[in-house]
């Protein structure tokens, strides 16, 4: 297989991977974080200071705990070398977005989500 078909390969394993992470947000379904994360991955961000938490026991609970909302969800980015991944994501809600990073690895032949870090983008009233 050439490098270019193997990353291709690639490619589509990790957006499949993210898509887990999407449709859980989208849907609210808990079950779908556990297909797209490592079980001991973590979710990063700034509020008023640095937080860090598990990202399948952070993200599971907030969708347990609220309803569906309509989001709008895209894939900006995607880099591959060898057994590492990162992803840039969007997920656009009505008054706000969601600027998610994503760091990927390949474990046992299954990419997963190992890192979150993310921002919240305020959309400016018009």
């Amino acid at each position: 297989m050439t490098q270019i078909q193997a990353q291709n390969s690639d490619l589509q394993l990790i957006e499949n991977t993210i898509n887990y992470y999407l449709d859980g947000m989208i849907t609210h379904n808990a079950e779908s974080f556990e297909k797209a994360f490592h079980p001991n991955a973590t979710m990063k961000w700034i509020d008023k200071k640095y937080e860090e938490v598990n990202a399948v026991e952070a993200l599971s609970s907030y969708v347990k705990a609220n309803d569906p909302v309509k989001t709008k969800t895209s894939i900006v980015a995607i880099n591959i070398s060898g057994d590492a991944a990162n992803a840039q994501l969007e997920l656009e809600y009505d008054t706000f977005s969601y600027i998610d990073f994503m760091h990927l690895l390949r474990i046992d032949g299954t990419w997963k989500i190992v890192s979150k870090t993310y921002s919240t983008r305020v959309k400016s009233s018009k």
